[in-house]
C-alpha cells in the first residue's frame, strides 16, 4: 500500500488545497506543516500558473498574487525539501500540463521524487492523453490522480479501471469555488467508479462548510477543500496560519 492509499485507511480523509507562494513561500511552508498537525491527511499544493482554467476567481487571484511575489516551480521544490526534514505528510502537486511541459516533464517528475512529492493532479490532461505523463510518473514512482466529473458519463468506468491512489470526484460543473448546493450526481459517479475498482473516492469543488463536508464524507472516502481555505489566506495574508489551522481542525472533526 503506498502513502496515497494509506491516507484513507484511518477513516475519512481531509485534503486541503492551498496555492504555493500565496502570500509567500515561507507562509506556505508553515501552512503545510501546521495543517498536517491539525489533521490534514494529504495536502494539495497548487503550482501558481498564469492561465489556471479549472479555477474560479478565488484561486486565480491567489495564483496571480503568488506569481507577482516571485513564486516559481524551483522555489516550490526547495520548499518541499525543507518540509521533508520535519514532516512526512503526503503531498500532491496540482498543476497544469503547460508548467510541467515547460519545466521538462522528466525533470519535473524526477524532482518530485527527490523532494518527496507523492502525487500529481493535472486537471487539463484528459484521460485519452494521459499516457505521455503516465510513463514519467511510473518511472519516478509518482501517483497520477485521475479525475471524474458529472460529464464523464460512460467514461467513468474506463477512467476508474485505470485510476491509482484515489479518484478525484469533481462534484459540480464549471470551475472551482464555494457553492451552496452540491449536486446529487456525485453519489452516482462514485457508485459507478467503485463497481469497476475498489479505490478511494474523494470529493472536491464547492465544499466549504463543516455541514457540507460531513454530508460529502457520508457518500465518499474523503473531502477536498480549496477555495474556502484560499479565501482565508487572502483575507489574513501573512497572519493566516492560525485561522487556516482552526478551519482545518473543524473540517477534519466534521468528517470523523
Amino acid at each position: 500500500m503506498n502513502k496515497i492509499q494509506q491516507i484513507f485507511s484511518n477513516g475519512k480523509a481531509f485534503i486541503p488545497f492551498i496555492t504555493a507562494g500565496d502570500p509567500s513561500m515561507e507562509i506556505t511552508e508553515q501552512l503545510v506543516l501546521q495543517m498536517a498537525e491539525a489533521g490534514a491527511d494529504l495536502i494539495e499544493l497548487g503550482i501558481p500558473f498564469s492561465d489556471p482554467m479549472a479555477e474560479g476567481p478565488v484561486i486565480q487571484e491567489a495564483d496571480y498574487r503568488a506569481l507577482a511575489g516571485g513564486a516559481t516551480t524551483d522555489k516550490l521544490f526547495d520548499m518541499m525539501r525543507k518540509i521533508r526534514r520535519s514532516s512526512d505528510v503526503p503531498v500532491a502537486f496540482m498543476t497544469y500540463m503547460n508548467p510541467i511541459f515547460t519545466y521538462g516533464t522528466d525533470r519535473f517528475m524526477k524532482n518530485c521524487q527527490e523532494v518527496g512529492v507523492d502525487a500529481v493532479i493535472v486537471p487539463d490532461v484528459p484521460y485519452e492523453e494521459k499516457e505521455e505523463l503516465m510513463s514519467y510518473c511510473t518511472k519516478y514512482g509518482i501517483t497520477l490522480i485521475s479525475m471524474i466529473a458529472p460529464t464523464s458519463n460512460n467514461r467513468i468506468r474506463i477512467i476508474a479501471s485505470e485510476a491509482e491512489g484515489f479518484i478525484y470526484c469533481v462534484s459540480s460543473m464549471g470551475v472551482t469555488g464555494v457553492r451552496t448546493e452540491i449536486s446529487n450526481d456525485v453519489e452516482e459517479m462514485i457508485k459507478l467508479a467503485k463497481e469497476v475498482k475498489d479505490i478511494p473516492c474523494a470529493i472536491g469543488f464547492g465544499i466549504s462548510t463543516p455541514e457540507q463536508a460531513a454530508k460529502m464524507a457520508g457518500i465518499s472516502d474523503g473531502v477536498i477543500v480549496g477555495s474556502a481555505i484560499v479565501k482565508i489566506v487572502a483575507q489574513y495574508g501573512s497572519d493566516c496560519v492560525p485561522h487556516v489551522v482552526e478551519y482545518v481542525r473543524n473540517m477534519k472533526n466534521a468528517i470523523k
